[in-house]
């Protein structure tokens, strides 16, 4: 396997998605679904397969695409496409009379709702496609149970109903139907009733809630519980089915659907295009920044190339926000449904290669990745220069004993734990938080002035306004106010706080900037901790040997290293402790931990 398909297959996310195999000749040998993109295609790499086929095509295999998606449903529906339209080599290719079932209200007066595996565009509304069966028929159930609807072909035309053209059948006196034919239901009513039904159908239950639990309730009242649990376990295998797919929707055709996210140095921008209702194409690219350009102008240059390379003559774009480009284009801003669902998954494939870069970079040239990461934090924290060098500190102590601080080292955003310090707090009586960190900053700078050690260029201090205010004042004694940016980071709600700013800064919680911040607050926190539970192990172990009448410290030290711990030594045989420290003081320990029967 090559490098390169090596540190492709590292960096793919462990999300649900799409995956394509191209050959040395840039052609697609063979797509496929699955759950977890990062694990089923490394499967292909890990293990030896007994078809022979499955070896060939490995072999072939020079360069991986991938699509991320929102469920499996989605995979297993944009697979399909794919297939359909690249018809791989070593893919089976689905004939079209095994395609999937929608469920159809048609466009008429009185329409019907009934499933199809037909999309016919004549204005009638299409919902799915569902890749169960089942669901759809437990929906048709439901809707059938809750609301009575004509099953017939009749042309319901007010000429019709009025000259008495149709008789009712044997659904009405079944109640299965309300007899519109006979205009024994108005129209409105109907309708308000395939109102509801829709919104059964997108999954939106809020209207039809207090309606199904009346009818519920309506038969419990009537003792009629079998019909009352019919309807219950229909409505529980209602709330687990997958509404729709955002991968297909016939009312979404001939577009193109672009996106951008980006960073201090590069924009990542997808394109997504859509024909006949389905995701045919998908393609991402990192864009370097040249002049600080905005994402709006990024994506403005990235929608005219791709329509040019890829010769589409698609009338209408998605777009996450404004661009200008021109008048013969439209343009849309989806807000809601699935539209909307369609920008977002653009997006979101813009961000899985952006993270996919950033860890080949990391692997490949981590130098850049370095430089990318500190000119983030620089922008993020409003410093002046790059945190090359970041030093953290935390206090440390449980109920006022054994109180010490520790001081962590991050250069170039990695832990540099030769570097890392613990304190003992000297100058300060009891559980003083404030005093602690003022002591700790104070010493710690001293010190390194003192040995003409470098500086960092920032400081962060674990705690809020109060924390920092004590840190501040020790470098204001060691003339250093100014000279070192430094934060405090509040843990409650991950406030930054600035030296003089009453107003926190409050970081995306997704950004690396803020996950590097909390990284060091929390190996500072954990470096702490550790020390402090050692040193009241320590002191433990210590006063409980101490106790022992007319043994010394120096026995104390003598017996923990030979043995290690009171524990040892509490278990320890008179005679090995005789050989350790002598005859009449090994009898007086053993005594102590063993004391005579009366």
């Amino acid at each position: 396997m090559s490098t390169t398909l090596e540190i492709q297959i590292k960096t793919l996310p462990n999300e649900p998605g799409v995956y394509q195999y191209f050959d040395k000749d840039e052609v697609i040998i063979y797509v496929g679904k699955a759950k977890n993109l990062k694990k089923r295609v490394a499967s292909y790499f890990n293990k030896n397969h007994e078809n022979g086929k499955t070896r060939v095509l490995v072999k072939k295999i020079i360069r991986i695409k991938h699509i991320v998606v929102n469920t499996e449903t989605d995979a297993l529906l944009l697979e399909n496409n794919l297939i359909k339209k690249y018809k791989p080599r070593y893919n089976v290719l689905l004939k079209d009379d095994k395609s999937y079932p929608w469920l159809c209200i048609k466009k008429e007066r009185f329409p019907r709702v009934f499933m199809t595996r037909r999309v016919i565009k004549d204005g009638s509304e299409y919902f799915g496609p569902y890749t169960s069966i089942k669901t759809v028929r437990v929906l048709l159930d439901l809707i059938k149970e809750l609301y009575p609807l004509r099953t017939c072909n009749y042309d319901l035309s007010h000429q019709n109903i009025n000259e008495g053209k149709y008789k009712v059948c044997l659904e009405y006196h079944l109640k299965n139907c309300k007899g519109a034919c006979e205009a024994l239901e108005t129209e409105l009513k109907y309708n308000d009733s395939i109102k509801e039904i829709r919104n059964i159908i997108k999954g939106n239950f809020k209207e039809s809630l207090e309606k199904f639990q009346n009818m519920m309730m309506s038969f419990a009242e009537k003792m009629e519980f079998e019909e009352a649990q019919k309807i219950k376990e229909k409505l529980s295998l209602l709330s687990n089915y997958q509404s729709k797919s955002t991968i297909i929707n016939p009312s979404i055709n001939n577009v193109d659907v672009f996106s951008i996210i980006s960073d201090e140095t590069h924009g990542y921008a997808n394109f997504l295009k859509i024909s006949n209702g389905s995701i045919i194409q998908s393609h991402t690219t990192e864009i370097k920044k040249k002049l600080d350009e905005t994402d709006k102008e990024l994506l403005e240059l990235f929608i005219v190339e791709i329509r040019q390379r890829f010769e589409s003559q698609s009338p209408e774009i998605y777009v996450p926000f404004k661009v200008d480009l021109g008048e013969n284009l439209k343009v849309t801003i989806p807000k809601l449904g699935d539209k909307k669902r369609i920008v977002e998954l653009s997006e979101r494939n813009a961000k899985y290669y952006r993270q996919e870069q950033f860890k080949q970079i990391k692997i490949v040239d981590p130098d850049r990745h370095v430089k990318r990461i500190m000119a983030q934090m620089k922008k993020d924290l409003r410093l002046h220069e790059e945190p090359r060098h970041i030093e953290c500190f935390d206090n440390s102590n449980i109920q006022g004993t054994n109180p010490v601080a520790a001081c962590v080292v991050f250069k170039d955003g990695k832990p540099s734990k030769k570097d890392y310090r613990h304190y003992n707090i000297k100058t300060v009586e009891g559980p003083d938080d404030f005093a602690s960190m003022e002591e700790v900053v104070y010493r710690r700078y001293k010190r390194l002035l003192a040995e003409n050690q470098p500086l960092p260029q920032l400081i962060i201090i674990d705690g809020g306004k109060g924390q920092l205010s004590s840190a501040l004042k020790s470098l204001d004694i060691l003339g250093l106010r100014g000279k070192i940016a430094i934060i405090g980071i509040a843990k409650r709600l991950e406030e930054i706080y600035y030296p003089g700013d009453p107003i926190p800064l409050y970081l995306d919680k997704k950004s690396e900037t803020l996950k590097i911040t909390q990284y060091l607050r929390n190996e500072a926190h954990r470096f702490g901790i550790t020390f402090h539970r050692n040193k009241r192990s320590k002191s433990a172990i210590q006063s409980e040997l101490e106790q022992i009448p007319d043994v010394g410290k120096q026995t104390i030290t003598t017996l923990l290293r030979k043995f290690k711990s009171a524990k040892r030594v509490k278990e320890a045989s008179l005679e090995s402790l005789k050989e350790v420290i002598g005859n009449a003081r090994a009898i007086k320990v053993y005594q102590y931990f063993h004391p005579p029967k009366k």
